[in-house]
């Protein structure tokens, strides 16, 4: 921890790495595939990128494991030289499971069930106490994840930081499956300290890892802090517990603040918290205000690929027709090569014409807006004006909302 957000859980710090140190609050890009999709590694290391994270259940699906880790690990397989997380694979597993894809059922408006399929999908994911059988969304192969496996996984992709194995409820979850489902996280996170110790010593030839539990609990104040406070009183034979934290599972936009805030009170200080999934700019003040130091999303390259680009005033979709004859950069203040080189008409023609190249300059554009925005907030944060920034830039932002 450097610098304390006054009054509050928020600060500024470093996470070090084999791979080097990440400067906090940082966000990290997305790279599911060991790739962030339409962009060189070399080029996101270009645009202030500090680390990648990348996805345990589609990398074990394709090219394996073992590949990476005859490669070098994830790193050296994807030639990026930053540090690295790799994330359990338990948000696939369930959400590809049920048929949901990208996401899971979080309609609250839906009458509470435990049994959540998608609908016209069956369900490839079955969760019993000791893990989770589910079928490849590829070809439909049987596999089977439990704590261990999945740590070993991620052993074998060799990602600085790993997470420990969890599972993912969504909101319309009864309280009564929340309250086992917090229970069968806390279980499976003691396995996954107890398999990562063991694998670090037979690995030793390897760079250490660092592994972080996950807090789960959906929206209840009482199981969230049930969560951290188990999470921080698991630890192996030489008294060492988790080295860093996750926030994850299911919670509604309005409540973020005040379940990271939950979480973070109940959390040792000296070590880091990284909240799963988040990138909008009203997201990333709260979140980083209530304490969470690191976080990831697809959102900026996926909606990069839909033509829908951020701007200091707002997000926008550059296919419209008034963009056809607008020889000016998407945002005239961002200081990304898209911005320099190109203007919203091209990227207009790029997508009319449907060339991949469009995909390329949205995506670098968009990742260098959220990767300079937490820049910003960081530098905020130490210099005493993170209010003053939040009210400038969400002002701006969210001015045509």
């Amino acid at each position: 921890m450097d610098v304390e957000l006054p009054g509050r859980l928020g600060r500024t710090g470093t996470i070090r790495t084999p791979h080097g140190d990440i400067q906090t609050p940082a966000f990290i890009a997305v790279g599911t595939q060991a790739t962030v999709k339409a962009v060189l590694p070399e080029t996101m290391k270009e645009i202030g990128a500090q680390a990648v994270l990348a996805n345990a259940y589609h990398l074990y699906l394709q090219p394996g494991a073992d590949v990476v880790d005859e490669a070098g690990g994830l790193g050296a397989f994807m030639n990026w030289p930053g540090p690295t997380f790799t994330d359990s694979g338990g948000f696939q597993v369930m959400s590809l499971g049920v048929g949901f894809k990208k996401v899971l059922a979080m309609d609250t408006s839906r009458v509470q069930a435990d049994d959540i399929i998608a609908e016209g999908k069956s369900r490839l994911a079955h969760v019993d106490d000791d893990g989770v059988t589910f079928r490849s969304h590829l070809n439909g192969s049987s596999h089977r994840f439990t704590p261990e496996v999945s740590i070993g996984i991620q052993h074998q992709l060799g990602a600085d930081i790993i997470f420990a194995f969890d599972e993912l409820t969504t909101l319309v979850n009864t309280r009564g499956y929340q309250e086992r489902s917090v229970q069968r996280t806390h279980d499976w996170a003691v396995r996954c300290l107890a398999e990562h110790r063991r694998l670090s010593r037979v690995r030793s030839h390897t760079p250490p890892q660092a592994l972080f539990g996950v807090v789960q609990g959906a929206q209840y104040e009482d199981l969230r802090r049930q969560a951290a406070r188990g999470l921080t009183q698991i630890v192996d034979e030489e008294g060492r517990g988790f080295d860093g934290y996750g926030i994850g599972g299911a919670l509604e936009k309005q409540n973020l603040a005040t379940i990271v805030g939950w979480v973070s009170s109940e959390l040792p200080d000296d070590k880091p918290r990284h909240l799963l999934g988040i990138s909008e700019p009203d997201d990333l003040f709260a979140a980083i205000e209530a304490g969470a130091d690191t976080f990831d999303c697809v959102s900026p390259s996926r909606v990069a690929r839909n033509a829908a680009v951020y701007s200091a005033d707002g997000r926008f979709n550059i296919t419209g027709s008034r963009y056809r004859r607008d020889f000016t950069p998407i945002d005239a203040e961002c200081d990304c090569y898209t911005c320099t080189h190109y203007t919203r008409a091209y990227l207009h023609h790029l997508f009319k014409a449907k060339e991949m190249l469009s995909a390329t300059l949205c995506t670098i554009h968009n990742e260098r807006f959220v990767i300079r925005l937490v820049d910003d907030i960081r530098v905020a944060i130490r210099e005493g004006r993170f209010d003053e920034l939040r009210e400038h830039v969400l002002g701006r932002y969210y001015a045509k909302a």
